[in-house]
């Protein structure tokens, strides 16, 4: 993910500078925070895989307690800690050298940290000048997502090919919590566990990583506003992109409404209020040559197999 800053005015043809040592230092103090929250996240899916059952609230609590009395036991959260912050550390440095490339103005990537069930609120660039074509748009926009695509792959692999069959996993009756399963999951499960539904399979840490980044990326490649799949749209049809912003926040609070997953109403809001931020015109919209056309194909598939109406069911009485 990108956002803008207020434009900087320079040369086209200008290697930026780089960023500063006080940002740099920032950046490291907060994927450190992030490493310290993911490693509590990934030590309760590590507890709920060992012990052969779903996450639960209580598991959170246990890796909470651990990371306060007893750090080094967090170990067992390295797995899932480091396998998520590789995928959205190599989608934010897609970007980063996406800039570089283009002579493009941009920040380090800066990690949040939040203790939660994933463990963070994913990561972000600043781009501090101009993007002044359509191609640099298109590669700004389109190299984070694909970039953490293709490593978020083989550790999805892993996951289901290690995965445990487990019944009620997802049961509600039973379980505080299901995760939703996208198209690439089910095409992986339907591979290496033919004739088990994708709910019965107890992902190890490293898949469920990999799930997370998935679902990062299926939120960035959103065809709207400022976000990636925004960027890549309006490199492609600046027209068509104004109409998808207005209509796409719509449809993700339909999805809220009608109990798709309660976190829909928080992005349709969202992006409905991106649509009031400033954004440069581009000053040379020469058309995508053919490569970049097929690579925004490729964008349109990676977002079909990651994209889930349901990412998260919450039982509606936690065990």
């Amino acid at each position: 993910m990108d956002w803008r800053a207020i434009p900087y005015s320079q040369s086209p043809t200008t290697v930026p500078p780089r960023p500063s040592l006080k940002s740099l230092y920032l950046a490291g103090v907060l994927f450190l925070f992030t490493l310290c929250t993911c490693l509590v996240a990934g030590t309760q899916f590590a507890l709920a895989y060992a012990q052969n059952q779903a996450v639960s609230f209580d598991e959170f609590l246990s890796a909470f307690t651990l990371f306060c009395k007893h750090p080094p036991a967090l170990a067992a959260g390295l797995p899932f800690a480091l396998t998520l912050l590789t995928i959205l550390l190599a989608h934010e440095l897609g970007h980063f050298f996406a800039c570089r490339h283009h002579h493009i103005r941009a920040s380090y990537p800066f990690f949040i940290p939040f203790p939660s069930l994933m463990g963070t609120f994913g990561a972000f660039i600043l781009i501090r000048s101009p993007i002044r074509t359509t191609r640099a748009l298109f590669d700004v926009g389109a190299s984070g997502p694909l970039v953490g695509f293709i490593l978020a792959v083989p550790a999805l692999a892993y996951g289901v090919l290690h995965a445990k069959i487990v019944l009620g996993l997802d049961n509600l009756q039973k379980v505080d919590l299901a995760f939703g399963t996208p198209l690439l999951l089910r095409l992986f499960a339907s591979v290496l566990h033919p004739g088990v539904r994708p709910g019965m399979l107890l992902l190890h840490p490293v898949g469920r990583a990999a799930w997370v980044g998935l679902f990062a990326t299926s939120l960035n490649l959103l065809p709207v506003a400022q976000l990636d799949g925004g960027h890549i749209l309006r490199s492609l049809n600046a027209r068509l992109h104004h109409y998808v912003s207005l209509l796409l926040p719509v449809a993700l609070l339909s999805l809220g409404l009608f109990r798709f997953w309660e976190g829909w109403y928080v992005w349709g809001l969202l992006l409905l209020g991106m649509r009031f931020l400033r954004v440069a015109p581009i000053y040379d919209p020469t058309p995508l040559d053919p490569l970049r056309r097929w690579a925004a194909f490729f964008a349109l598939l990676v977002f079909l197999l990651c994209f889930m109406p349901a990412p998260l069911y919450f039982s509606p009485n936690p065990h």
